[in-house]
């Protein structure tokens, strides 16, 4: 028996119910978006490998998807190179593009060649899937939707203060009851400092991102492993692990990294940013956290995570500071900040919580049944009349069994089915049947949109 068709791992289809679903998802966070004064942009999926290579450190350059060159790729290359050449030289030869790893690579990239055509400080939004060649779980895919918020071309702290008040305000209107933790890269870059392993920075951050899934066990053996010593080690643990309030933990930061200047200018920033934060009153916690890393390369001042409450699943949004991600490509000292919400994720939280209000998986809401010729001329103006009032109708296209008609709109989740025969015809009314109690009722015509408006069926 032939193999049936399938889907590559970590990949998924929606159908409509969860189309609707995500939808909803996705018109909410837009909507919070352009409140708060951010445009539309969107990239290609696929970018040159020159644009994306060397961003996301060495993990993220793994997880890269590459795409092989068109018609023959091999064309020129023989097979002793081929055989004797390592796997990354090779695929360098046979491939010069790669899906998005994420979005804001490729909105760097956008900025600096559109700079002349774009006011600054440039506000943007983007909903788009990116790739990664990570292996499948529990939450993680290998193509998923961001919905990304970016400012760039302004270092004021007032932006990261606006991302934190996105977060709050999407997943209030989501109802995701979140945790918001906000740490600094220069508090790290200080840290490593202090504790004699400032070369070793990226080794850190990598290691000291993978705490929450690996343990704090297998997070020194990592450190262990990139060659920091057993001293450093010591000496890190107990100052991620400060306790306290954020004021508290301040304080003894203010002891700790008084002899490094990065690390005392971190501490000034996120003093500032909690200033704002402290005038502000917000729905989500909003937590000082020294063991937030976030494992990407570009990150240089603020950054930002949020996770659900109620389920265990890691990140649902994250972002962070970078001042100079555009130099990579040509445009020195532009600085950025943006967070990305992962619409997949926050899809799973609140498909498992039952999150999604009623109105969220409205599709349909009236369907005229078909009798045949006649009474199609009879539905048509009527259905016409209810797509004017806002209010989605179908007419059955074809004059199948009542039986058959009715179970379409069972499958449907249909609310309410108009039976227009010969009787409603010659008396100018029309049956409206309720599909949930079963219960008809005979009007008059002029009386179908108001009724259903009453009933609050409209989209």
């Amino acid at each position: 028996m032939a193999k049936g068709p399938g889907l590559p791992k970590g990949t998924r289809d929606f159908g409509p119910a969860e189309m609707i679903r995500r939808n909803f998802i996705f018109n909410t966070i837009r909507s919070v978006f352009r409140l708060y004064g951010y445009q539309p942009i969107e990239t290609p999926a696929m970018e040159n490998l020159s644009t994306l290579l060397g961003k996301y450190g060495e993990e993220g350059d793994r997880l890269l998807f590459k795409i092989l060159n068109s018609g023959d790729f091999a064309s020129g290359i023989s097979p002793e190179i081929i055989l004797n050449t390592g796997p990354g030289e090779l695929s360098s030869m046979i491939s010069e593009k790669g899906l998005r790893y994420d979005l804001t690579v490729p909105f760097a990239r956008y900025v600096v060649q559109h700079r002349n055509d774009i006011s600054f400080p440039f506000k943007r939004y983007q909903i788009q899937p990116v790739w990664r060649a990570d292996k499948p779980q529990k939450g993680r895919y290998r193509e998923f939707y961001q919905c990304d918020v970016d400012v760039i071309g302004d270092n004021s702290l007032f932006n990261e203060y606006e991302l934190v008040k996105i977060i709050d305000d999407v997943f209030s209107r989501l109802s995701v009851r979140t945790d918001i933790r906000l740490n600094n890269r220069k508090l790290l870059n200080g840290i490593a400092e202090v504790i004699g392993e400032k070369a070793r920075i990226g080794d850190i951050t990598v290691a000291i991102d993978k705490l929450d899934k690996a343990g704090i066990e297998n997070v020194n053996r990592e450190l262990a492993q990139k060659g920091l010593s057993g001293a450093a080690i010591s000496s890190l643990q107990p100052i991620l692990f400060l306790e306290g309030s954020a004021d508290d933990k301040f304080s003894k930061l203010e002891k700790i990294l008084e002899r490094s200047e990065d690390g005392m200018k971190g501490l000034s920033e996120m003093r500032i940013l909690f200033e704002y934060l402290d005038n502000d009153t917000l729905a989500s916690s909003c937590k000082f956290d020294l063991t937030l890393a976030r494992g990407l390369d570009y990150y240089t001042g603020a950054i930002i995570e949020a996770r659900a409450l109620d389920m265990e699943i890691g990140s649902i949004c994250g972002g962070g500071r970078y001042d100079d991600l555009t130099g990579i490509f040509g445009l020195e000292g532009v600085s950025g900040v943006g967070i990305s919400f992962g619409a997949d994720r926050i899809y799973d939280v609140m498909n498992r919580l039952d999150l999604f209000p009623g109105e969220s998986e409205q599709g349909t809401r009236v369907l005229f049944l078909n009798f045949g010729e006649a009474e199609e001329k009879y539905s048509i103006s009527l259905l016409n009349n209810l797509r004017k009032a806002g209010i989605s109708s179908e007419f059955f296209p074809s004059p199948r069994k009542i039986k058959k008609q009715m179970a379409y709109a069972n499958n449907r989740g249909i609310p309410w089915v108009i039976i227009a025969g010969a009787d409603e015809i010659k008396a100018g009314k029309l049956t409206l049947k309720n599909m949930k109690s079963g219960d008809q009722t005979l009007i008059n015509k002029d009386e179908l949109i108001d009724l259903l408006k009453e009933n609050n069926q409209t989209l």
